[in-house]
């Protein structure tokens, strides 16, 4: 892992493959374990350049204050296709997942130029908050388990993977797994204040950032060919949502993977990879 100066901050990315190949960029959301070490391996066997990179104010990114950040949801767009321009690679296969899905989702708007592809996994298409009338929220009883919970104690590594794992396993997703990348992503948090653990563990601070305008009304202006991938089983941003964005998106194609809830899990990373790698 390294970082690397974009639009004036410093972002913390891990690449995969060879440099010379297509590049395909990885917004997590928000850090860049988001995105499961074998799906980033099958990509770069498969002939890709695979670079998965924090958001600002978690991992190895520039961190300043969560609870009131000084940039927006625009700010994040144009750090990716700034990457993409530091890198040296593109145009770009963008790929966003959760909050992450709606920075890559702004940024092919507001930067068509930098992005050759689009993949959006287990995302929306409204800012954090309420949705649309016609889109589905989160499942009210899962919410409400899942944030009933008393927070762990930051400094306390293993407490913060058991907070993990036991929100995965009310969000469908796989515990085991949710607690190796939780203290994955504590071992590479600068400090335990709890702000900034939020902002690595839960990415809250998405519900402080400016996210206006809308940006769902122009995503019929997406021209990239564009993947949209969801678990039927997500209870956070329930397959409504994914189904929305393919129906909006020109050519879009969506794939549901059955068995999958918020993230992505083992079983379903050949397939995600082949259809990813199928955009180009």
């Amino acid at each position: 892992m390294t970082t690397i100066n974009a639009n004036g901050t410093v972002l913390g990315i891990e690449s995969f493959g060879a440099r010379d190949a297509p590049l395909v960029l990885l917004a997590g959301g928000t850090t860049m374990l988001s995105w499961p070490d074998a799906l980033c391996a099958r990509l770069a066997a498969g002939g890709r350049r695979v670079v998965r990179y924090d958001l600002r104010d978690s991992g190895e990114s520039t961190t300043t204050d969560p609870e009131a950040p000084a940039y927006t949801l625009r700010s994040l767009a144009a750090d990716a296709a700034a990457l993409v321009d530091a890198l040296g690679g593109g145009p770009a296969h963008l790929a966003g997942i959760g909050v992450g899905g709606m920075v890559a989702q702004v940024a092919v708007l507001d930067h068509p130029g930098a992005f050759s592809a689009l993949t959006l996994a287990s995302t929306r298409a409204v800012a954090p908050g309420p949705p649309d009338d016609d889109l589905p929220d989160h499942d009210r009883a899962t919410m409400g388990r899942l944030f009933a919970r008393p927070m762990p104690d930051w400094t306390d590594r293993e407490a913060v993977a058991e907070f993990a794992a036991a929100g995965a396993e009310i969000l469908g997703d796989d515990p085991v797994a949710a607690r190796a990348v939780a203290a994955r992503v504590w071992d590479r948090t600068p400090g335990t204040t709890p702000s900034v653990q939020l902002a690595n563990q839960l990415g809250l601070v998405f519900s402080r950032l400016d996210c206006t305008p809308r940006w769902r009304e122009r995503l019929p202006g997406i021209a990239v060919p564009t993947l949209v991938v969801h678990g039927r089983r997500n209870r956070f941003f329930p397959v409504g949502n994914g189904e929305a964005i393919a129906r909006e998106i020109p050519g879009a194609r969506l794939l549901v993977l059955e068995k999958a809830a918020t993230a992505i899990p083992d079983a379903a990373v050949a397939e995600v990879a082949e259809a990813m790698l199928a955009l180009g």
